[in-house]
């Protein structure tokens, strides 16, 4: 099952840089740091940010004082150096040459391969630059307006090249001040967006879509009505998805995507949408509301992708207590669909620097956070093997703590593997009857892979009323289950 490892490609290479004493680009990153990329479980690595960005965004960023200030926030001793431009302001989808160019993209992909690891990149189908080529080649691709739009309303729309386009956008806040807004509608934009995505998978094994949902008929023709022109009898992604894959039938599709709309997105040709629902749980919600959210069909769970934290997202350890932290850790880890971590999450960084920078503060090392991370992804990647089940915890009726109780089981070819999560702030018990009848009659040894310990038990037990659990707030069981 895809897990993800998300870098932010600038920033990173410059600490390599430091760390090493000289200037590391993609092609030039030393192999042990590759090898400390290629971490157990994980097959993915998204290098985020890693094509051209737009010398006239820098510009509107860097008049942007409320941008200017999200910058200070994150970096103190912030630099005009440190500020970059936005990796979502794409003037052309050619690696920066600062990064190593095409050829050091293709170097860091050869030895991911090496290590069994698959790339992905990003791609911004709702926008582009404001000095992107398109704007004065093919302005028939993007959003227009006119004088009055201009007059009316300056933050919505840019004046460019003696032409006027409304800045990027989702129909919830104000306009992106430093990106124009393509026209999903458009049948020379469609085209286009194939032929950038075929770029895009000969230089990767897969594509993350920022925003995917925005490009929808539906969402589109609700944000921009009658500038968009005639509703498409297609929809944009089944446009685009199967004409990409006619040259690269296994790259990679997976979406940002909010608003409920991942099953949409996944009928549409998405290998995976984020989960961001699951997200909003954990961190707020308890144990019913996760519950429910994953009584949902297992087909579209494995079509989601589960994450903690990413370069959108605060810092999960800025935002979750530790312990809570872990268990949220524990169950996004072992449940089926992708899994997405954020290059300095396992070290425990607690600062999310805004993406329009070259440099992030210097953070101390969560030594406890990182060896339980070293522990806990080994032990998903054992674990995420062959079927997956929610299972029912039953409890006692002066005793109803097992509704904080989150239990699941895999069941592989040849292992058997059972998950249990204390989402609450309390102590938890409760019994949780196994999906195995083959266990009847049979001693059988539980085996913690985070701690070690190991239970053995009667399978008949096991079976009915279930096992025995008794767990801390907030403290979870990763079981490999076999004979004693």
């Amino acid at each position: 099952m895809t897990v993800i490892y998300e870098i932010n490609t600038l920033v990173w290479l410059g600490e390599l840089s430091g760390r090493y004493g000289r200037r590391v680009t993609l092609g030039e990153v030393p192999a042990e740091v590759w090898d400390e990329v290629a971490r157990p479980g994980v097959d993915t690595v998204w290098l985020m940010g890693v094509w051209e960005r737009s010398p006239a965004g820098l510009a509107i960023a860097l008049r942007d004082e409320s941008l200017r200030a999200s910058f200070r926030d994150a970096l103190p001793d912030l630099t005009e150096a440190d500020i970059a431009g936005s990796p979502y302001c794409v003037r052309n989808y050619v690696v920066d040459a600062g990064l190593g160019g095409p050829d050091g993209l293709a170097e860091a992909r050869a030895q991911l391969a090496a290590r069994g690891l698959r790339l992905i990149l990003d791609y911004v189908p709702n926008h582009v630059a404001p000095d992107h080529p398109w704007l004065t080649e093919h302005p028939e691709r993007l959003i227009r307006g006119g004088e009055q739009d201009l007059a009316r309303s300056p933050e919505a729309f840019i004046e460019t090249g003696g032409q006027i386009y409304a800045r990027g956008r989702d129909p919830y806040f104000a306009p992106w001040p430093d990106v124009v807004q393509l026209n999903a509608f458009d049948d020379d934009l469609r085209t286009a967006a194939v032929d950038t995505l075929v770029s895009i998978g000969d230089q990767a094994d897969g594509v993350r879509c920022d925003m995917a949902m925005l490009m929808m008929n539906d969402v589109f023709a609700k944000t921009w009505g009658d500038r968009a022109g005639p509703l498409p009898a297609e929809d944009f992604w089944p446009y685009v998805v199967p004409r990409v894959r006619a040259h690269h039938p296994g790259l990679l599709f997976v979406a940002e995507a909010y608003w409920d709309l991942e099953w949409a997105l996944q009928q549409q040709g998405f290998d995976h949408c984020y989960d961001k629902r699951l997200y909003d749980r954990l961190v707020h919600e308890n144990a019913e509301s996760t519950r429910t959210h994953l009584q949902a069909d297992p087909a579209y769970q494995r079509g989601l992708v589960r994450f903690l934290e990413n370069h959108d997202e605060p810092r999960a350890a800025a935002t979750l207590p530790e312990a809570r932290h872990r268990a949220a850790a524990v169950t996004v880890a072992t449940l089926p669909g992708a899994t997405l971590w954020h290059e300095g999450q396992f070290e425990g960084r607690r600062v999310r620097p805004p993406v329009f920078l070259s440099r992030r503060p210097q953070e101390p090392v969560d030594d406890q956070l990182q060896s339980f991370y070293g522990e806990l992804l080994p032990a998903a990647a054992a674990v995420r093997d062959g079927g997956w089940s929610l299972l029912a915890p039953t409890g006692w009726p002066d005793n109803d703590t097992h509704r904080n109780l989150l239990a699941w089981s895999w069941t592989g070819t040849d292992s058997r593997h059972l998950v249990i999560v204390n989402q609450s702030d309390t102590p938890a018990q409760g019994q949780v009857p196994l999906p195995w009848p083959d266990l009847a009659g049979r001693p059988c040894r539980l085996t913690d892979l985070l701690s070690a310990q190991t239970y053995d038990r009667d399978g008949d037990a096991l079976l009915t009323p279930g096992l025995f659990v008794d767990l801390p707030p907030w403290h979870s069981h990763v079981l490999s289950v076999g004979p004693t």
